[in-house]
């Protein structure tokens, strides 16, 4: 499913009023009828019921007060709140002002404390709460009146139903500065926005309705949309299907570069998780002293040790040995539990430059790659780097806070600046790719915040790979798959979830998908 930027939708639109003649009263009415549809939806008869609808002077009060003359008609109790005065509304918006000022509807313009105490009171006394306020061109801290009026609808304790997206959420980037409307139901307009999906955004969109408002399809279509939500039938579409007389041999080799001394337990999550996507045979490649360790621990999985420093880590010396074995495997996953000895760090990036199969980059070995970026480029196929918001913030050299606030865009720029894929782990996990296509995904949820899970996900990804993914498609449908196998682990309760639990759920989770 595409998603739209401001910016996107405020061009489809300029698009469908200029070119193809359709008013803007057309798709003011439209938006706000399919909000009323939403709220039939919900209950039976709107009649009787209570609504304050809560409205700022821009298109986005406009639909509300399309929202509120349908509700009239409805034999709804209709309040209409306006933060500001009925002379700063024009254009679109000032019609529909207008037509239910004309059929009597009580409108209340708030400028005094005692209008403020109007809004409180019948706020405490509605069924719902329309939130009209603020749409997608929103940028910036909420404060003043605004932050007022959203501090009154969050505390009124009832359902509250967002316009386009909730006031006070940015909707390229989920970014909340300030104050922003906790919703039980979002109807969104056209496309649906970015920042519905993306935290801290996606917690106060609720449930959220893609409505049709009359553009034509092919003005969407004409525009070079480079955003998705990763949907469950794009991933069974591109999901490899097991042929029934498929052996290991031909469900692919996967090579895992990983563990030292005091981190052999990522290394083991990475193999099996791999294993556990499919591929057929998994080599684990681990420093010697783990040998013992790893064989005993994994006996589904091949293991070869590797010359090591002192410390624990691979050492130079093991890089003709790495190489050698990626040069009989598919692909490589290489960095889960590797440790940061530079000595280590200069052999991954040597091995990195020097593998010419896919590779799927984690943890130290992104560690390792801070500073070096510019390698990706010299990789023989396009590398998957799956990095969290502190391994992202180091590799960009920018702060934690900076990642989170703008994943789409980091990522996007990441990846087309150092030409590989780029998988930004975390709640909705973010992947982008050279060309500046973006996948937003959807699935997983709080339980998978535990040590672990970023493993399971290299080594489910390199797995897809083995079997004959391109590394595109194997990064879109592995972080599905695995934020699904969090859902299915998640079923016996979120607190408490182990990595370990994660990887059991993955072949249910390719079940649920594929149905094999």
């Amino acid at each position: 499913m595409r998603v739209a930027t401001a910016s996107e939708m405020r061009e489809i639109d300029n698009i469908a009023i200029d070119e193809y003649g359709i008013p803007g009263t057309v798709l003011m009415e439209n938006a706000g009828v399919a909000v009323i549809r939403r709220l039939e939806s919900i209950w039976e008869s709107l009649a009787e019921r209570k609504f304050c609808v809560l409205a700022g002077k821009g298109n986005n009060g406009g639909d509300g007060y399309v929202i509120a003359r349908h509700l009239a008609n409805q034999g709804a109790k209709v309040k209409v709140f306006l933060l500001g005065e009925k002379a700063g509304i024009s254009g679109d918006a000032r019609i529909n002002l207008d037509i239910i000022d004309k059929m009597g509807l009580d409108i209340i313009e708030i400028v005094s404390e005692r209008d403020w105490d109007k809004v409180k009171v019948a706020a405490a006394f509605s069924d719902c709460l329309v939130d009209a306020l603020l749409g997608t061109g929103f940028r910036g801290e909420v404060g003043g009146d605004m932050a007022h009026i959203i501090d009154i609808m969050n505390a009124a304790g009832k359902l509250v139903i967002a316009v386009d997206i909730p006031s006070g959420v940015e909707a390229d980037t989920g970014r909340i500065c300030g104050k922003a409307v906790q919703a039980a139901y979002t109807v969104t307009f056209g496309l649906p926005k970015p920042g519905l999906f993306l935290y801290p955004g996606a917690e106060c969109a609720g449930e959220i309705t893609v409505a049709d408002i009359g553009i034509p399809t092919a003005v969407v279509s004409r525009q070079n949309i480079k955003q998705n939500i990763i949907m469950a039938g794009m991933v069974r579409a591109i999901l490899p299907r097991r042929s029934p007389a498929a052996h290991k041999g031909t469900s692919g080799r996967t090579l895992v570069i990983a563990g030292s001394r005091d981190l052999s337990g990522a290394a083991a999550m990475a193999a099996e998780g791999a294993l556990r996507a499919g591929a057929g045979l998994v080599t684990l490649s681990a420093p010697a002293s783990l040998q013992n360790l790893l064989a005993m621990k994994l006996t589904e999985v091949m293991t070869k040790p590797l010359a090591e420093t002192e410390t624990g880590g691979i050492c130079r010396e093991a890089v003709g040995e790495m190489l050698q074995l990626a040069s009989g495997s598919d692909v490589v996953a290489i960095g889960p539990g590797l440790g940061r000895h530079e000595e280590t760090a200069s052999a991954v990036r040597e091995t990195i430059t020097a593998a010419q199969c896919p590779l799927v980059i984690d943890a130290d070995a992104l560690y390792a790659l801070a500073g070096y970026t510019n390698l990706l480029n010299e990789c023989a196929a396009l590398p998957v780097l799956t990095p969290h918001p502190g391994e992202m913030a180091r590799l960009t050299k920018l702060d934690v806070e900076a990642v989170n606030a703008d994943r789409v865009g980091v990522a996007r720029q990441a990846a087309g600046e150092w030409g590989c894929i780029i998988v930004l782990k975390g709640a909705r996990t973010v992947v982008a790719f050279p060309d500046g296509e973006i996948y937003i995904n959807t699935t997983g949820n709080a339980g998978m915040a535990t040590g672990g899970t970023g493993d399971v996900l290299t080594g489910v990804i390199a797995g897809l790979i083995a079997q004959g993914m391109s590394s595109h498609d194997a990064a879109v449908a592995g972080v599905y798959v695995h934020g699904l196998a969090g859902d299915v682990a998640a079923q016996g309760g979120m607190v408490g979830m182990t990595a370990m639990d994660l990887l059991k759920a993955v072949p249910a989770a390719l079940y649920g998908i594929t149905g094999c």
